[in-house]
């Protein structure tokens, strides 16, 4: 009964679903009655979303119709970081938003020192960006998991690989 079990910590986000949700957002958008004849756009560049529209009420529109479409698709709203309008070329304005994917050393570090403070009988390791949970219990990593579950975090944690 000495085997080791264990689980990994991740925040993924799935690039082919937020591609899927700015096409949907991008065809809503052009058939839009409230939309006709503006600049409104949203572009993909990497982990960066630029969104950009004539003025800052209709930004906020496309927003909140890219943010519905990335709910329907599962893409968690917690792993976006928006920044601040700014004004573009042709009486425009555009912001950008990054899309977080994995989990930084800072956030890393809160989650290890929470598993650690927590007395239950499991070992957490940083391991680039995700956490390797490992104990002799299958109960105490599951309660790892719960209290994991029931803090709030800024990022969307994903349990993968329970062994």
């Amino acid at each position: 009964m000495s085997k080791e079990n264990s689980f990994d910590i991740v925040s993924k986000v799935e690039f082919q679903e937020v591609n899927n949700a700015i096409h949907q957002a991008v065809k809503e958008i052009e058939t839009r009655f409230d939309f006709k004849g503006s600049k409104s756009e949203i572009l993909l560049n990497g982990e960066q979303i630029t969104v950009i529209s004539d003025d800052e009420y209709k930004l906020h529109s496309v927003i909140e119709i890219l943010q519905s479409k990335f709910v329907k698709r599962g893409v968690s709203l917690k792993n976006l970081s928006y920044g601040k309008i700014e004004p573009a070329s042709g009486g425009t304005v555009r912001q950008s938003i990054i899309i977080k994917n994995g989990i930084d050393q800072e956030m890393g570090k809160k989650i290890t020192k929470l598993i650690r403070d927590s007395k239950l009988k499991a070992k957490a390791q940083i391991q680039g960006d995700q956490i390797r949970v490992s104990g002799k219990s299958k109960d105490d990593l599951q309660k790892v998991i719960q209290l994991l579950r029931e803090e709030n975090y800024p990022i969307e944690l994903q349990f993968i690989n329970f062994r």
